[in-house]
Parts: C-alpha cells; structure tokens; sequence
C-alpha cells in the first residue's frame, strides 16, 4: 500500500507542480511524495502547524522558503487528484510510468532534483528500453533543405546501428528525424511539452500518429495540460537525458541550443553539424563548436564513436564480421548492442567524462569531475576493473573497444 501511495502522490504532483519546480522537488526530497502532498494540504488549511511540522526536518530558512512557495501548489489542489488524471490518460489510450516503474528510464535519474515526478506516455514501444539507446536530434523549426538532408543522413545510419532517434516532434528538424526513422521502420522518441492526448504541432498530428505505432509520445504533464512556451524549454531538459544529442541547425537564439546545454551539464556528448559560415540557421551550431560545448558531426558514424567510445555500437560485428546482420532469431540484436557504459556510482561517470580525447592524468581527472584526488583514483579503478578505462604511459584514457 505504501508503494501504490508513493505512485498515486508521485502522479498527482506531476498535475500539481510545473516541470523543473525545485522547490517540488526539495518537498518531495524530504518528506516522500505521500507526505509532501499531505503537508500542502495542511498548510492550505493551517500554515503554522505545517510550518512547526516542516521544521522537524529543516532549517528555517528552507521551511520559510517552502511555506512561501506552497502559494502555487495549493492554488492547485483541486486538480490534483490522481484518479482523474489516470482516467483522462486512459481516455486517450496514455499509461503514466512514474519515478521506480519498470519502464521508467533510467536516464531520466541524471536530472537529480529535476527529474520528473511522472511521465505520461503514448505508443506501443517499451519507453526504458528506447532511451537506452537513445541519441537526440534537434535543430531549426525553420530547417533549410540543407539541414533536413543532413539530419535525414544521420538518422538512418543511427537506425541502422540499432540507435534510437530521439526529438521533440516539431516542424523541421525534428519531423525529419522522426520521419526518417519512421522511414526506415525503426521506432523514435517524440517528447511533447503538453499533453499527450494533443499532439502538437497540429500540423505533425500525422507523423506524430505513425511514430505510436512502434515508438512513445511522452510528456511530464498530464493529458489535458497546455503546451505553453515555458514549458518547451523545460522539456528540452528530458530529451537532453539521451546518450549524446546532435544540433543540426539552430539560430543563435534557438531552442535547440538550451537543449544541447542541458545535456552538457549531464556530460553528455554533444556535437554539433557545420553549416554555410554565411548561413543564420547554422550560426547556433557553429558557436556550440566555437566555445568547446560540442564536437563537429557530419555522419552518423561520427555521432556514434562521439556516444560511444568504448565501442559497444560494434559489438555484433566482432562476433559475425563487421558487415553481418543482425542475428535473425533476435530481432533487436543490433538495437540491444548500442548500450550506456554500466557505471557503477556517480563518481565513475564523472571521472570518465573526464577523461579527455587524448588521455588524462588522475589529476587532471580529479579537477575536471570535481571529485577529491582519493575519490577520483578509486572511480579510475572502478572503470579499469570494468574494462571502461586503462593507463597508457602515465595516462588515463577511455577503452576504445571492449574487446581489447
């Protein structure tokens, strides 16, 4: 009862709480979602005996922090009833996949306190399994022919390395990448800043339509919720969680261009396609390059070894031959070998995202992660023994193959 409380609570705070709300997040940090949304009803009704209840587990400024942001949320309660939002999902054929559910991707955990309390999910393809092999493609709503020929280029060779395209199902760049994947009869990934009983663009309801039929449409709002402009920007931060994410086009005011710094942040790889240096629709892409937050990309090859050094994309070729298919008794062997390292804890993904394309000393490795010099030895040990990392010469460097 407990768990099924926890899912219920976690639901209605998807209703309750706009994406990203960080003073949301600390609540339910704190007190377990059941809780935090018992303690926003009892400051609705009694502030000073919430307030004495909330500072048995925080400092005061916190508490008078949370107690001033509690405004919003209670504002909110009568639409907070997670039994509501269930039926209008089901209405619409929707399923929620909350924080811990078997289809929760993993991925999503890398937000930290941004993570979406629930997501909210449309289509015939298993959500966890499709962002683990998931790489982003964003770009221009305004794509040149160029652009759109490019990402048209990079998306089928994704697919054909069992990659999953991941976008947010708008005009121009993403349509081509959801259609390309569609295209090739791969499943894709379409994260929606509203509900996902409206898809939107209207005028992409079609290809949004076919993408359901082997892919999701997903959202972090319930069904019925508007796709409002802050809203596009704070989803953008869940289609960054992908295994590396790809700039096609994008202006210098672009959004796209947050969504390449969200996942930035996460260290994950970025790249970025070059453009006509006399082109706006590319002058994003080439300052992602510029300032060193992107790698340049021209080719799905590229994008690949840039997601995955250690070589896993290859690992069906070095048991069949480089040109052999996929096993045919298993049809997703392709797409099951295109994997995340398995990092053990935090301090091991962060120690080899710092590692750098030539190698890296262990000290050099301990200021960029930001880990203590023991901390940052034992996380190089770790991916040693794992086979994710090796010393060459007094340096660090990533393993270019698991085979080797």
């Amino acid at each position: 009862m407990s768990a099924n409380r926890e899912a219920d609570a976690l639901v209605s705070w998807s209703a309750l709480a706009e994406p990203a709300d960080v003073g949301a997040a600390w609540l339910v940090a704190t007190l377990g979602a059941g809780d935090a949304l018992d303690w926003v009803r009892q400051v609705g009704a009694n502030p000073v005996a919430a307030t004495m209840e909330l500072a048995q587990f925080a400092p005061p400024p916190q508490v008078d922090e949370a107690v001033k942001l509690s405004e919003k949320w209670v504002a909110r309660l009568d639409i907070a009833d997670d039994r509501v939002h269930r039926d209008r999902a089901a209405k619409c054929g929707a399923r929620v996949v909350t924080r811990g559910a078997p289809e929760w991707p993993a991925c999503l955990d890398d937000l930290g306190p941004v993570a979406p309390f629930a997501l909210w999910v449309r289509g015939a393809g298993d959500l966890a399994h499709l962002m683990r092999t998931g790489i982003a493609l964003v770009g221009a709503r305004s794509a040149t022919a160029y652009g759109e020929h490019v990402t048209a280029s990079i998306c089928a060779e994704l697919g054909d390395r069992g990659a999953t395209v991941v976008s947010g199902g708008a005009y121009g760049i993403d349509a081509a990448a959801h259609r390309t994947a569609l295209a090739s009869g791969d499943p894709t990934v379409a994260v929606m800043a509203g509900g996902v009983d409206r898809l939107y663009p209207a005028g992409n309801t079609d290809l949004l339509e076919r993408v359901l039929e082997g892919g999701v449409v997903l959202s972090e709002v319930p069904p019925g919720y508007a796709p409002h402009r802050s809203r596009f920007l704070t989803r953008n931060r869940l289609i960054a969680t992908a295994r590396a994410t790809v700039v096609v086009e994008a202006a210098v005011r672009s959004g796209a261009l947050s969504t390449a710094r969200h996942a930035a942040s996460m260290v994950r790889p970025v790249g970025a396609v070059p453009g006509p240096v006399t082109s706006a629709s590319s002058a994003g892409c080439h300052a992602l390059i510029r300032e060193g937050l992107a790698c340049l990309v021209t080719s799905g090859a590229e994008v690949l070894e840039m997601a995955e050094p250690v070589g896993v994309v290859h690992a069906v070729g070095h048991s069949q031959g480089a040109d052999a298919p996929p096993d045919a008794a298993h049809p997703d062997s392709a797409r099951a070998s295109f994997s995340r390292p398995d990092f053990a804890d935090p301090a091991q993904r962060a120690a080899y995202g710092a590692i750098g394309p030539r190698g890296s000393e262990a000290g050099a490795v301990a200021r960029e992660s930001g880990l203590t010099a023991d901390q940052a030895r034992a996380a190089l040990g770790g991916l040693e023994i794992a086979g994710l990392a090796r010393i060459e010469r007094g340096v660090w460097v990533r393993r270019q193959s698991l085979m080797s």
